[in-house]
């Protein structure tokens, strides 16, 4: 069973200068939530509420948005607006929040911040989220839900959620190559990173979400970088696939949209809320004028 999810959020975000100059790009909204706000959502929604954060060396500000502000609520109390505040609240009574600084010396890639979230996950099997990686879903954690029962149905190493994309579009991302008549659904082999793609082995792409047993954790090896000198979790999600069993979860009716660039953050800011009922009609209209 996971209880722990670990969120990395100790990028720099140099897409978003000079904005995250002031804070970081996780605190950058997607409508009046900032983007990690969702992701916590998320966790919580699956049944997870031991969530740890990996922030960078120094970082506050997050941490900062996560802790109460009795002034803002007497305030808010006093103007009859405490509500605004309603789903902050919420995850601040359901979930217990760590927050972990990656030290400045582990290199730079997405496999740096499970290594400095070892001592919270200890032996224990977890989540982990990519900070930039939205899911748009009708409940929040549906997906990770599914994942998390492949899982333990399979009795699988990993479980990675991926969506299809067009062949056009798959030369950004990282293609899924699959094993040929698996006894096991969607059991991949290898993670193929941006291959041209005449090349790519599928159109499925990584999405920033993994349920993984501990195992995983002895092929992050800091002695062992990838040829752009960076630690990818990925590239140890590739040498699990060799030793076990890692399957993937393909979306549904959820949609994946990354954020972690100022145009993929608008479309994802005009996505929900083009499903609010407060914003739809007007901002429809005005869309139809530019």
């Amino acid at each position: 069973m996971i209880k722990k999810v670990i969120i990395a959020a100790a990028g720099r975000g140099t897409r978003f200068l000079p904005v995250v100059k002031a804070y970081p790009k996780e605190l950058v909204p997607i409508l009046s939530k900032p983007n990690i706000q969702y992701l916590i959502e998320e966790a919580i929604g699956a049944g997870i509420t031991d969530i740890a954060i990996v922030i960078r060396s120094g970082e506050t500000r997050i941490e900062d948005y996560f802790s109460l502000d009795k002034n803002l609520e007497k305030y808010l109390i006093e103007t009859q607006k405490i509500s605004y505040l309603d789903s902050l609240k919420q995850i601040l009574t359901k979930a217990h929040l760590t927050f972990i600084q990656q030290p400045p010396n582990l290199p730079y890639g997405t496999g740096s911040p499970l290594l400095a979230a070892k001592k919270f996950i200890g032996a224990d099997d977890f989540a982990y989220f990519y900070g930039d990686d939205f899911i748009l879903e009708p409940t929040p954690g549906q997906l990770l839900s599914k994942m998390i029962t492949k899982l333990d149905q399979y009795q699988a190493s990993s479980v990675m959620a991926v969506q299809e994309v067009s062949r056009d579009e798959i030369s950004h991302y990282g293609s899924v190559k699959y094993l040929d008549n698996s006894q096991y659904p969607d059991q991949m082999i290898e993670i193929c990173e941006k291959l041209p793609s005449n090349e790519a082995p599928s159109t499925s792409v990584n999405i920033g979400r993994f349920v993984c047993k501990n195992e995983i954790l002895k092929n992050i090896n800091i002695k062992k970088l990838s040829r752009d000198g960076e630690l990818w979790f990925t590239d140890a999600l590739t040498k699990l696939a060799s030793e076990g069993i890692v399957l993937t979860q393909k979306t549904e009716n959820e949609t994946w949209m990354t954020t972690g660039d100022p145009l993929r953050w608008l479309k994802a800011n005009i996505v929900v809320a083009l499903q609010n009922p407060e914003f739809k009609t007007e901002l429809k209209n005005f869309l139809k004028t530019v």
